[in-house]
């Protein structure tokens, strides 16, 4: 059917409801939404669904929640998982606990149990939650940090990660076979939970979560002998985090925990911040309020969803609170808990410390120092998650920590996508540490930048909306493919690695080898004085994104080569 023909279906159809109608009808004679709204599906890809709330085939609402999960429901049943049952969560964002009963209810009526939080809670959660139950698959409705018009639809599979190959690619097939809305299945919800089919969970996840995190935490006592002195600020951004966060902090007896209250409480529109992502300065504005009243020494934030922390510090030399990329808060961490676990003998045999091909470069300097095996996935917290699952199977190693650049890591195996809560715990511990030794969390990142070197890393996006904008992202990416630059400015591209037809060549030499990692839209740039740029389309956004890092003799060297980097970047595009 033609985006036009979609639109008259939708309006005169019996399964779509009247209000869904009464959508459409106020959109009619606008061609150009029309056409927006029904010229392709909203697609289900590898992490799920995301898109605009709304009314048509490429918009969020309760029709395409329901398409994609019968979807998953066929799948299930083929997989031999209906008698295990499926966890459910959800967000602060508008339709998303409707959106998390469409779903249920449409695997109840496929006979599979549904799991479902009584309110709102973290992703990380969900992750830990059907493990927890042993469940075949888990559902988080959420579109994280994007804008308030947004919801989403992320799939989980047995292990408490996102759905990774091959049962991603098999998983988007069943979805992309259920063609007729007719086919979809639902049922009355009071008939579904009098079948036993539609429970509801929550305090007993909720407790066994906190046990499991605060086995993450290795020195106990600092906390306490700095519970008085240490002052945080919190914003949950309207989000998750605001229970989980707070009952963590309160339960290892952090006592001066200062949450910012315009951003206390759930808000679907985001009322307070332009973008609820912790990576925008602009959404820490009243955070940095509170902190300079009540002179705090760390400033953290979570996204909507608590599976991203973002944090400032104090630095009591110019006064001023500095903000942490996720690669810096990430290292932090992570050289905290390496050198730790070795001073008190609580490393496990073979540890692993996993990143992403665009995290910090510094990380392979930490894990080599501390002897940690070091291993690098494609981006995305799923393939963190992934290299736990192998590790479990084949026993090569123990993961301890994995950490992405935006803003995501994980400290322990209770779930297997990043966790803001236990990053939260973990950097409140690092800092308790940093308040014990007379020192700041900025003067520990400038140690660690002094013995590791001045890595630096940025980002540059370029966002094309609609039709046309997906064409220009493929022509941008097939330019890098088959010409690809021999040099960004003075820097020259010793390697390139093309991920999705699995090559790396050597630019000197001309020779090829097989790149190990699995098929991916990537395009990687190995480039001389320990620099690199790579280039992927988003899988969530209309966007490309493009991921480049340095190492400098300084801060400010490293802050000109970035800026040279990036410039030469714009340059060639």
């Amino acid at each position: 059917m033609s985006y036009k023909e979609q639109y008259d279906f939708w309006l005169e159809d019996a399964y779509f409801d009247e209000k869904t109608k009464e959508e459409l009808r106020g959109i009619a004679g606008n061609e150009k939404e029309i056409e927006d709204r029904f010229y392709k599906e909203l697609e289900f890809g590898t992490g799920g669904l995301r898109g605009v709330i709304g009314a048509g085939t490429n918009r969020m609402n309760i029709y395409t929640v329901r398409k994609a999960t019968q979807g998953l429901a066929n799948y299930i049943i083929s997989q031999g998982g209906k008698d295990r049952g499926v966890a459910i969560a959800y967000d602060s964002r508008r339709m998303s606990p409707e959106f998390a009963d469409e779903a249920a209810l449409c695997l109840n009526a496929n006979g599979i149990k549904a799991y479902v939080f009584d309110a709102l809670r973290p992703t990380p959660e969900l992750s830990f939650a059907l493990r927890k139950l042993h469940c075949i698959s888990g559902i988080v409705i959420t579109a994280s940090h994007n804008p308030p018009e947004y919801n989403g639809y992320k799939a989980y599979w047995e292990d408490g990660a996102q759905v990774t190959a091959p049962k991603d690619v098999e998983i988007i097939t069943e979805v992309k076979k259920v063609t007729d809305y007719h086919q979809v299945k639902t049922m009355d919800k009071d008939a579904a939970i009098a079948a036993g089919l539609y429970q509801v969970i929550g305090k007993e996840i909720d407790d066994a979560y906190m046990e499991e995190l605060k086995k993450q935490i290795i020195h106990p006592e600092i906390i306490q002998e700095v519970a008085d002195d240490i002052k945080i600020v919190y914003s949950p951004f309207h989000g998750t985090g605001n229970v989980p966060v707070r009952r963590i902090l309160s339960e290892l007896g952090f006592k001066h925990v200062y949450v910012v209250p315009e951003q206390e409480l759930p808000d679907p529109d985001f009322t307070t911040l332009d973008y609820p992502n912790p990576e925008d300065p602009k959404a820490f504005t009243l955070a940095l309020q509170l902190a300079k009243e009540k002179n705090a020494d760390i400033v953290l934030a979570t996204d909507p969803d608590a599976d991203r922390l973002g944090i400032y510090a104090l630095d009591t030399k110019s006064g001023e609170y500095i903000p942490f990329t996720g690669n810096m808060s990430g290292m932090l961490i992570a050289e905290y808990i390496l050198r730790e676990r070795t001073a008190t003998g609580t490393m496990p045999e073979n540890p692993a410390l996993v990143t992403t091909i665009v995290t910090t470069n510094m990380a392979a300097a930490i894990a080599k120092d501390y002897g940690v095996k070091f291993i690098e996935v494609l981006t995305g917290f799923k393939y963190i998650g992934e290299q736990i699952k192998l590790f479990e199977q084949t026993g090569s190693n123990n993961y301890v920590f994995g950490l992405e650049e935006s803003y995501g890591c994980l400290a322990g195996t209770h779930a297997r996508d990043k966790d803001a809560v236990v990053a939260v715990m973990c950097l409140c511990e690092m800092a308790a540490w940093c308040k014990k030794n007379g020192i700041t969390v900025w003067d520990q990142m400038l140690k660690l930048y002094e013995k590791y070197g001045y890595f630096k890393e940025t980002q540059y996006a370029i966002t094309l909306k609609g039709i046309d904008g997906s064409k220009q992202i493929a022509q941008m990416m097939d330019k890098l493919r088959s010409n690809p630059p021999k040099s960004f400015g003075e820097l020259t591209v010793k390697e390139f690695r093309d991920y999705d037809k699995g090559v790396i060549r050597d630019l000197t030499t001309g020779e090829e080898r097989p790149a190990e990692l699995p098929k991916s839209n990537v395009l990687y740039f190995d480039l001389t004085n320990d620099s690199w740029c790579c280039a992927r389309p988003s899988g969530t956004e209309p966007k490309i994104k493009f991921y480049m890092g340095v190492k400098g003799s300084s801060l400010e060297d490293a802050d000109d080569k970035v800026a040279k980097l990036t410039e030469a970047l714009k340059a060639y595009l």
